[in-house]
């Protein structure tokens, strides 16, 4: 998809049923931050959620192991949810497309859009969605 300003809702709500795992960059286990709230969301919704940050590895998040690194999560994940800065967006892109099952989806939280980073992930197949927010996303498109 080469417009990442607009995205058809079948586009979204095809993305949001079709995928089960997720790792989620830049987890946070305080409540007050987004990452935690939007994960939160996404487990009540019935997805597994692995939290991804290194300076929490090992730690727990809402009762989930975080891991280092998108390559320590023991099972291959349908999508990453991106809660990191934009500029971090082409090393993300390179450590999904370096592991041995690649993602289906990546998924840029609101701000988190780099529309040149991006560009190797949907050569490689991957359906990229930015700015957006899952939690928004999906109460609004009614799932």
């Amino acid at each position: 998809m080469a417009d990442h300003t607009h995205y058809p809702d079948d586009y979204l709500k095809g993305i949001l049923t079709d995928v089960k795992t997720i790792a989620l960059l830049g987890a946070s286990p305080k409540p007050d931050r987004p990452s935690f709230g939007v994960m939160r969301f996404l487990m009540s919704k019935g997805y597994q959620v692995f939290p991804v940050n290194p300076g929490q590895a090992g730690k727990e998040i809402l009762g989930r192991t975080v891991y280092a690194t998108m390559a320590d999560i023991p099972e291959p994940i349908d999508m990453v949810d991106v809660f990191r800065a934009p500029e971090y967006l082409g090393e993300v892109v390179e450590e999904a497309l370096a592991l041995p099952n690649r993602p289906k989806v990546l998924w840029g939280q609101l701000t988190v859009r780099d529309d040149d980073a991006v560009k190797p992930a949907e050569a490689a197949g991957i359906k990229v969605v930015m700015n957006r927010c899952p939690a928004i996303e999906m109460p609004r498109l009614g799932l």
